[in-house]
Formats: C-alpha cells, structure tokens, sequence
C-alpha cells in the first residue's frame, strides 16, 4: 500500500505539472537567416558550422536553464529579397531574436522590418545599426578593418593606392569606408587613391578595370568584393599582370575558397583577421585561453575554424546569456537592453564592451594584419593588434 500511495503521489505530481513539464525538455528553437547556397554560400555555410557545434556542446552541458536548444537555419541563397521574406515568415512567430543575415545588403533590408523587433543580430560586419537599434552587427566594424589596413600600407611605406569595388551594398559600404580612413589625420596627405574601379559583382570579368589600375602607378590595390566576385577581381589581376601587394575583405577570410583560387593566387595578398587567426599576436592570457578553448571546440569536432564561424560564435553564445539571464519568455526590448548593457563580455575578438561601442561592443584593437601563404594554406599575421607594424 505504501508503494501503490508514492507511484499515485508521484503520478498526480506529474498530472499537475501538466504540459509544461513534457515542454521543459524540448528544444527551444532559435531561427538564423544565412546564405546557405549562392556565391556567399562559404560564408553561410561556416556560420551554420559554428551553431551547430555551440549547439552540441550547451546541450551536452546541459542546455540553457536545463533545456536544450536548436538553432534552425533557413536560406535566403544570399539574395536580401529572401531574407525579408524569411523575416517576415519568422516575425509571425513572435520570436523575441533572430541570427543573421550573412550580408550587409540582407541585413540592410531586414532592419527596418524589425525596427521595433525582435532583436536582429547581423553576421556581418558591414552594417552599422544606430545606438539602442534592434539590430546588433557582429565582430568589428568595416571601418575598423580598413582603418587598419590602411595603417598598415602607410607604415610599409605604400602610399599610392587603387581601389576597386563591387556596386552592391557590401561594395558601397567598403569604398566609403576606404574614403573615411584615408580622411583620417594620421593618413591626409600621405595616402591617396590613384584610380577608383567599379563592377557589378555579377560580370564575368574585370580585364578593363584591372588595365587602368596597372597603368595608374598605384603601390598596392584595395580589391573589396566578397566571394565569387572576388574571385573574378584575383583572376582579372593576375592576367594584368598586377604585381604589387593586394587587399580584401575580412570576408574572404576562408581558406577552402583561397585555395581554390591556387592557379591565378598572388604571393602578396593581405585582409584583416580577427585574432584567431594568429592568437599569438595576442598577449591577454584570460583572452587567450577563451581563443584556446574556441580553437579546441572546432578541432574536438573535426572542422577547421574559418571567418564566417567567427561571424556567427559570438552573437549566438551572446544570444544564449541572454536568456540564461531572462529566461525563455524574454521580450525583444529586455533582450537588446541586456546585451547594450553588457561590458567586460569575453569572445572570439576580445573584451566586449557595449556601453561603449553601441551595437557592436568591439573595435579595431581586435583585429590584426594577416597574408595568405598560398604554398602552406595558411594566414600568416604581419602586425600587432589595430593593424601597427
């Protein structure tokens, strides 16, 4: 009888719970926009790596607030079109956060569907939400990483420079940032630009374009397309015969899409980084071992870290805290006040600071000068932190 009474007592427990006891150990879902398929397909694709391997490791730690979570990735085949749409599709959820796009032109557009939410957190580095926007852009800003190459070309003494752009959102967004930081007092009058290209990252060639770069005497070239455009940029100055040192994007950080760029690749071709990319140009040891433990969380699963994972780690495992802290019925408003409010947060670029740096939370102290060594598929840094030699 006693036992009959503790199996009713336990039974009638579980019936009083009711369905909120199964619902504890559902998932809980959380929806991302990226690029699976089309030309920025290998930065959607390492985005959904790295949320698939955050997502393993909480769940085998036992989930947020003892629930497991899942993150569900739709497509938006790298066209902003898309990513409305799939916003829209989300919206009617009444989710309180969404992750991604991949592209500056999609989360350009997505902003003002969201603009009073839900928080929107932006892979890429290209846009720049205004302070207490419900849209957050991840890792630092393209200005940031410009500014610092362009440091770093006037500290090799490279002073006459030629920029080519695509005149999509990401290209517009880079070509006005280069004038930005060439405006800079530390560079007026020392650097200027000698030719300035334009291309539809759709076109099969750039041959005229890279033609007058050569002829203009410029010391080094600013390529700023990402993906398959970039790709036509390399090929086209190869077979210019453009032999001086050559930028890109952060965005084109990726070493599978590198090396398959082996047969027109030149041997100076330098992008900014984020610093794991080369950890030891760091020195901050609580910083270093967080790049260790990310650095270790990709080898345990047996893929190579590459920029667009980088891209996606630290808004989702910001996203995480949030609701480690709000729980699960947070609101769109108490989630974005939680993360501008956030400050000494260490990730994959450094120490986060949001109060300071509204929208972003890091700056140009963290990220470095790297070169691609096409023989070893390799970065290889060249300078200290914010791009100084």
């Amino acid at each position: 009888m006693k036992i009959a009474r503790v199996i009713a007592a336990t039974v009638a427990a579980v019936v009083a719970l009711g369905p909120s006891a199964a619902r504890a150990a559902d998932p809980y879902n959380i929806y991302v926009i990226a690029a699976m398929t089309g030309p920025s397909a290998f930065l959607g694709t390492t985005e959904a790596a790295a949320l698939k391997v955050i997502e393993e490791q909480t769940n085998k730690a036992g989930g947020v607030r003892g629930r497991p979570i899942h993150f569900i990735v739709q497509d938006d085949q790298s066209i902003a079109t898309n990513a409305v749409q799939l916003l829209n599709q989300t919206m009617a959820q009444k989710v309180p956060v969404i992750l991604g796009s991949s592209l500056v032109s999609a989360c350009s557009a997505m902003a003002p569907v969201a603009a009073s939410g839900p928080v929107i957190y932006c892979f890429s580095p290209g846009v720049h939400p205004a302070p207490g926007a419900y849209m957050f852009s991840s890792s630092i800003s393209t200005t940031d990483f410009i500014i610092a190459e362009i440091r770093y070309l006037h500290a090799k003494g490279l002073h006459r420079v030629a920029v080519i752009t695509s005149n999509d959102a990401t290209g517009q967004d880079g070509e006005k940032s280069i004038d930005a930081a060439i405006a800079l007092p530390e560079n007026q009058g020392q650097v200027s630009v000698v030719d300035r290209e334009h291309f539809n990252s759709t076109d099969l060639n750039v041959t005229a374009q890279m033609a007058r770069i050569k002829a203009s005497g410029a010391q080094t070239a600013i390529l700023w397309a990402v993906g398959t455009p970039f790709g036509t940029l390399l090929r086209d100055a190869a077979a210019a015969g453009l032999d001086i040192p050559l930028l890109t994007s952060a965005g084109n950080l990726n070493a599978a899409q590198l090396s398959s760029y082996d047969s027109f690749m030149p041997d100076n071709l330098y992008m900014t980084a984020p610093p794991w990319v080369a950890p030891s140009q760091f020195t901050n040891p609580a910083f270093k071992k967080y790049l260790n433990g990310y650095l270790d969380a990709f080898k345990a699963a047996g893929i190579r870290p590459e920029q667009g994972m980088s891209l996606s780690w630290d808004p989702a495992m910001i996203v995480l805290d949030a609701f480690r802290k709000l729980g699960f019925d947070a609101t769109p408003t108490q989630i974005r006040d939680y993360i501008a409010g956030l400050k000494g947060w260490m990730g994959v670029n450094g120490s986060y600071d949001f109060t300071a740096i509204p929208q972003r939370g890091i700056g140009i102290d963290g990220l470095i000068m790297v070169r691609w060594d096409k023989k070893n598929k390799a970065f290889v840094g060249v300078s200290k932190p914010g791009g100084g030699v």
